[in-house]
This record gives C-alpha cells, sequence and structure tokens, in this order.
C-alpha cells in the first residue's frame, strides 16, 4: 500500500505503508540511535510524535520482552 508523508511546508515523501491503515498526523522526530528502537517506541516521551528511525540495520535483533519496555504500550503515532 502506498504511504504518504506530508510536511507543513508541502514537501511530500511517498513510501510502502505497512501496519494500520488509517490516516494519522503528529510532529515528525529523528532518532539517530543504532539500537534501542524498541525502547523508543514505547517511550512515552514520543507520545503522539511520527518516529524517524535513520540506523539501517534497525530491526536486526528483534523485540525484546515487554519487562524491558518504558511502558507497556507503544507510544509513537507512527514510524
Amino acid at each position: 500500500m502506498l504511504g504518504k508523508l506530508t510536511l507543513s511546508d508541502g514537501t511530500v515523501f511517498l513510501g510502502e505503508s505497512f501496519g494500520a491503515d488509517i490516516n494519522s498526523s503528529g510532529e515528525v522526530v529523528f532518532n539517530t540511535g543504532m539500537v534501542g528502537y524498541p525502547e523508543s517506541l514505547t517511550d512515552p516521551s514520543y507520545f503522539g510524535q511520527i518516529l524517524v528511525l535513520t540506523y539501517p540495520l534497525i530491526g536486526s535483533y528483534g523485540v525484546p520482552e515487554k519487562v524491558f519496555w518504558e511502558s507497556n504500550r507503544i507510544q509513537v503515532k507512527g514510524l
């Protein structure tokens, strides 16, 4: 499915969408860490934001048990 990210200045980025088939809006923020993506997804400080992960190998080590998450649920509006 085609996904589209439209910024407030009118810039549009197209890509392949995955996950829930819904529209969403939020502040776009970046995380440049090499590890810690499960913690970023569940971190309450990212609540309601659209998170962009910049490291190319994100996802290579899986997701830890919930006991190691920052909170009990995903906090971001989009990834």
